[in-house]
Order: structure tokens, then sequence, then C-alpha cells
């Protein structure tokens, strides 16, 4: 069988490239891989496209690679939640290119990718600005946008708990966009509080292991 248990997060960060589009998990500071992300600050890659649900807040995880300008584009739904002065900031400075997402159609497009689907009709956005340069049509009298599948390269997701397989359950609203994001990316990267040496109950298992690269425990941050 497949062990999927890396021996720290160095080793776990270590295959991603300068360039690469990455997807982090996590809501508010819920499910943040704070120890993933660390990681990837000291792995030095650069020019990081970043999907998530904010842009980062204070001086903790996605701020820190924004501060010291690693990012190039960030694709969220909510650039400017309190304390994000780091983006603001980059942003101002025109260092950084921003996309934003309702966070329904984030989810859905996240899914999509995950999904293999080719994309979806959704009323969110229709007549807005977020509407311009994209596809769209009335469906009994519904104006409908198009919107198209949202990949990654890398996955940085945060978990309860996982076995050596990489299959992933969650804690409470922790779960939140970690277990779509798995699906999307082609190299999901787990961090996780407690990895068991014994396989989860089928039944406790949110995110299968073929979803998942690698895992590493790192228990400090809820």
């Amino acid at each position: 069988m497949i062990d999927k248990r890396v021996s720290d997060l160095a080793t776990a960060v270590a295959p991603i490239f300068d360039g690469a589009v990455i997807m982090i998990g996590g809501f508010g500071t819920s499910g943040i891989p704070f120890g993933l992300l660390a990681a990837l600050l000291d792995h030095g890659t650069r020019d990081l496209t970043i999907i998530a649900n904010n842009a980062g807040t204070g001086e903790d995880a996605l701020a820190l690679l924004l501060r010291e300008n690693r990012v190039s584009k960030v694709i969220c739904s909510y650039p400017r939640s309190p304390g994000s002065v780091w983006f603001e900031k980059r942003y101002e400075e025109g260092l950084i290119e921003l996309e934003v997402v309702p966070q329904g159609t984030l989810a859905e497009r996240i899914r999509a990718a995950g999904s293999g689907i080719g994309g979806f009709f959704t009323p969110t956005a229709y007549g807005t600005l977020l509407a311009e340069g994209k596809e769209t049509r009335v469906i009994d009298g519904v104006g409908y946008v198009f919107e198209k599948p949202l990949p990654a390269d890398f996955a940085l997701i945060r978990a309860e708990q996982a076995d050596r397989w990489g299959n992933l359950r969650y804690h409470a609203t922790a779960r939140n966009f970690n277990p779509v994001m798995a699906t999307a990316a082609k190299h999901t990267i787990a961090e996780v509080r407690i990895l068991a040496e014994e396989p989860l109950e089928p039944e406790a298992v949110i995110t299968p292991g073929i979803f998942v690269n690698s895992v590493v425990e790192y228990g400090v941050r809820p």
C-alpha cells in the first residue's frame, strides 16, 4: 500500500515551483494550513497565483507571502477582510493582480475543476462588472453568467486527522474549502493535527486518499 506520510513541512512543500497556482484552504482563521504556509515562505518560491477565500490578515499565513512579494495574483472572494494590510499595500503599489469571485461561484468553480465539469451557468454577477467578457445567457427569463472551472497546480489544506494512505477527516467548520480544494489540484498536500497509524474508519473519511499526494503532521495551530 502507498504510504503518503512525509517527515516534515519542508519536504511536503519541496515540489512547489515558481509561478505555481496554489489553492489555500481555510475560512477566516479556521482550517488554514499555517505550517505549510510558513514552510512555503521558507521554500522561497515566487510569482505565485493564490486561490483562497480571502487575501490574508495581519502578519500570519498568506499575509507573510504577500509581505515578502512572493505572490503575483490573488483569486478570492474577500480581498479586504479585516487586517488585510499587506494585500492592500501590494495592490496599491501595483505589484499584485486581483480577480474577485463571489464566494459561492468560487466554491463551484473549484468543485467543477475537481469533478471534470467544463463549466456552469449561474445568475450570480449577471449584469455586473464581474460578468464582463464572459458568456451570458437568458434562460426562462433569468440572466446567467457562464463560469469556467478553476483548477490549481497545488492545494495546501488543513485536516484534523489522516492515515498513512492520505484519507482525511476534518474538525467542525475547519472543513470549509479544504475538501473541495483537495479534488481540484494536481498535487494536494495536507497538514494534519493527528497522523494515525491505523486506517480511518470509512464513515469518518471526508476526503479519500486518492485526492491527496502527501500528509504531514503539524499540531501547533487549530
